[in-house]
């Protein structure tokens, strides 16, 4: 049984959150009061009303893109199948974005046993277009070298080795192609 003690300390335990709750002085639950807070009630509604579907909307979007730049970057040469795919993923929800996803991962074997590539006909397109550009490039250069080694014999005699870079520039010459000229469409 309780002694005289442990129950007077018992009580006293039991009664001293109740008198502080007692003397406690209002409190207010938030920082703001009366017309702020109405006012911060309604900036907080447009935003969860306008801006945050407008980002969700966007930042889905964006995700679901990602296969289609993918297969882009990687010059796979079935990307407007990953396109259609990906527009459709957009359409039912999001299921079918897996799949594209990992269709743009995909090396396509299949594709290459059957058409001999492996890439998508524009990455051939831009190749041929930087290797005309790099040939012009290199046709520049050894013509400005000609031309130093010109200046240069004719201020005297070139040194053996100079001679010799400029015999294989000579000899470099008629194996250079010629870069095919852009025509304009009319």
């Amino acid at each position: 049984m309780l002694t005289a003690v442990a129950h007077a300390r018992r009580s006293v335990t039991c009664f001293a959150p109740i008198a502080l709750m007692a003397w406690a002085l209002p409190v207010h639950a938030s920082f703001l009061s009366g017309e702020a807070m109405d006012t911060a009630a309604d900036i907080l509604a447009i935003v969860i009303l306008f801006v945050v579907p407008i980002v969700g909307i966007t930042a889905f979007w964006l995700v679901h893109i990602l296969p289609e730049k993918i297969a882009e970057k990687r010059h796979h040469p079935q990307r407007d199948a990953i396109k259609t795919l990906c527009l459709l993923s957009l359409v039912f929800g999001g299921m079918l974005w897996p799949i594209a996803w990992l269709w743009a991962y995909s090396k396509p074997v299949l594709h290459k046993m059957a058409y001999g590539t492996d890439k998508h006909e524009d990455y051939y397109k831009e190749l041929a277009h930087n290797d005309a550009r790099d040939a012009r490039a290199l046709k520049e250069d050894v013509e400005h070298l000609q031309q130093e080694l010109d200046v240069l014999e004719k201020r005297g005699t070139l040194p053996e080795e100079l001679s010799r870079v400029r015999d294989e520039l000579i000899a470099l010459k008629p194996r250079l192609v010629e870069p095919p000229v852009k025509r304009e469409v009319r």
